[in-house]
């Protein structure tokens, strides 16, 4: 029986963002895509096998979730992490990003302020800035390559008046913690101190590693209904599923569920297309074997990497991932600013890589590498980058 990691086909010549894109965003000719996060793996077969059945039937109208699309997600939650949501609860939308982006629209309008974790996913400062909302950082504190929050400057963050939300990444993106439950517990304990909305986006909840477990926000801390309080999920990270937009809210809070469904609304955001929501509920109801898989083949990777470093490479510094497919590699004994290790990473490695400083405070020096891919893929992109460091230092 194969690996997963022996079945990772070409990918150039189907509209990837990831491979058909990189050459033109990285202006570099035969440059190897491991950035954006999704992985190099066929989804699982009943996947496949449902859309193809679905497209047969040739009529692709206006869809709508399901009974069986709301009854598989709250399964999946009750089955992986004992969360136990009602399906009143869950909003549909096309992504986590476009998520993030109405919810600063409806929740931080007019100059607010909005507490953020940098270095972190760079969407999140985006979705702040281009909707008239202002960043308040709570930097993460790094300490011999592993990450903690500044609880102390969390609280006097969310004690100014002006700021009114929250975005937790929960699992982090990119250093790859899984925050222990305790530290949820204070983190919804200051937000709901001081009235803040707290918007946890969990996407990468079912990438964990062994000997980790993923909390869900709403389950660290005596929560409720009442809890301003927001968690956005989706299969697309682990299923590697983005391309068919497929993502949800989950808001107890009535109040907030329905301004939150309004402003879906005003953004034109009616229900999902039809193999989204069908490719969510049959990976939720049949896909654990297939992810069981997956995360033995990130995990070898991941042991791969760091032996291949140890031996070949030992100056650049690894950030043990708990959760995701992605690592986080530090290359600050070179020296370079930010702009000099993206050309160096461009030019002379010819990897396509995600630059650190774009994640924000605490980034300069770093990079991101997906290793959600064929171990001929993370080899040769290794090989590439211990070459050019050989050749320039």
């Amino acid at each position: 029986m194969k690996k997963i990691t022996d079945n990772s086909p070409n990918r150039y010549g189907t509209g990837s963002v990831k491979w058909d894109l990189a050459e033109g965003i990285f202006q570099e000719e035969g440059i190897l895509p491991m950035w954006v996060a999704d992985m190099d793996f066929p989804s699982p077969e009943p996947v496949i096998q449902a859309i193809e059945k679905r497209a047969r039937h040739g009529i692709f109208g206006y869809s709508a979730c399901t009974e069986n699309y709301f009854h598989e997600t709250v399964s999946w939650h009750q089955r992986r992490q004992g969360w136990s949501i009602s399906p009143s609860s869950i909003i549909f939308t096309p992504g986590v990003v476009p998520a993030l982006n109405m919810l600063v629209q409806e929740f931080a309008a007019g100059g607010k302020k909005v507490i953020l974790q940098p270095p972190v996913y760079y969407p999140f400062m985006g979705a702040v800035k281009n909707n008239g909302a202002c960043i308040a950082e709570n930097r993460l504190v790094e300490q011999s390559l592993h990450y903690e929050m500044d609880l102390d400057d969390l609280e006097a963050k969310a004690s100014d008046p002006e700021a009114v939300m929250m975005i937790l990444c929960s699992p982090h993106n990119p250093v790859g913690r899984v925050w222990e439950k305790e530290v949820l517990r204070k983190v919804a304990d200051i937000c709901r101190r001081h009235e803040v909305v707290l918007v946890s986006d969990e996407i990468h909840s079912d990438l964990i590693h062994s000997g980790h477990r993923h909390w869900p926000t709403a389950l660290a801390g005596e929560t409720g209904p009442s809890d301003l309080l927001v968690t956005c999920c989706a299969p697309s990270k682990t299923f590697n599923l983005p391309g068919l937009q497929a993502a949800y809210c989950i808001i107890e809070n009535e109040e907030l569920r329905e301004r939150f469904r309004k402003r879906t609304e005003a953004n034109g955001i009616h229900g999902p297309n039809c193999f989204g929501a069908l490719a969510q509920e049959v990976a939720y109801r049949e896909g654990t074997p297939w992810l069981k898989e997956l995360m033995t083949a990130i995990e070898e990777n991941f042991i791969y990497l760091k032996e291949t470093l140890a031996v070949r490479e030992p100056r650049i510094g690894i950030v043990t991932p708990e959760a995701t497919c992605l690592v986080w590699l530090d290359f600050r004994f070179l020296n370079f600013s930010g702009r000099e290790l993206r050309e160096f990473m461009r030019h002379r490695a010819r990897v396509a890589l995600n630059d650190g400083f774009t994640f924000g405070p605490g980034g300069e020096g770093f990079v991101r590498i997906n290793i959600g891919c064929s171990r001929d893929t993370l080899a040769e992109g290794l090989e590439r980058i211990i070459s050019a460091l050989d050749e320039a230092v």
